[in-house]
């Protein structure tokens, strides 16, 4: 399993930072594709994609 920490929410255009916490750590689902995006769990508890710049890979 690959995760990540949230370090920032800044928006991107279309896509929404409401269901995201600073500092919060999110497990990926989907390795990063070509487009830099992750796809997550967020706080709503449903899949969706991010951009990879918003998150920092870790190791539990």
């Amino acid at each position: 399993m690959k995760f990540v920490v949230c370090l920032s929410r800044e928006g991107f255009g279309e896509f929404s930072t409401v269901d995201l916490t600073l500092g919060r750590l999110y497990e990926v689902l989907a390795p990063a594709d070509s487009h830099g995006m992750l796809r997550i769990i967020d706080n709503s508890g449903e899949d969706f994609l991010y951009p990879a710049s918003l998150f920092e890979a870790v190791e539990v």
